[in-house]
């Protein structure tokens, strides 16, 4: 499994983080993922693609820095 971090500048409440949440596990059901409000971050812990946790979370409103 592959460890991801990404930035998610957009990311500012509870709210978001349930979305990102949800969304990663739309990718990957079985992902680990820890989200940092504060920090604004998200780790994955997957076997997917980073371009596809990348992919959708952007199309969620939730694009990662660069």
């Amino acid at each position: 499994m592959a460890m991801i971090e990404l930035t998610l500048p957009t990311m500012s409440c509870e709210h978001c983080v349930r979305t990102v949440g949800e969304t990663v596990r739309r990718v990957d059901a079985a992902a680990q993922l820890a989200v940092d409000l504060e920090a604004k971050t998200v780790r994955i812990e997957s076997l997917h693609a980073r371009q596809e946790f990348e992919r959708a979370l952007s199309d969620e409103g939730y694009p990662p820095a660069a």
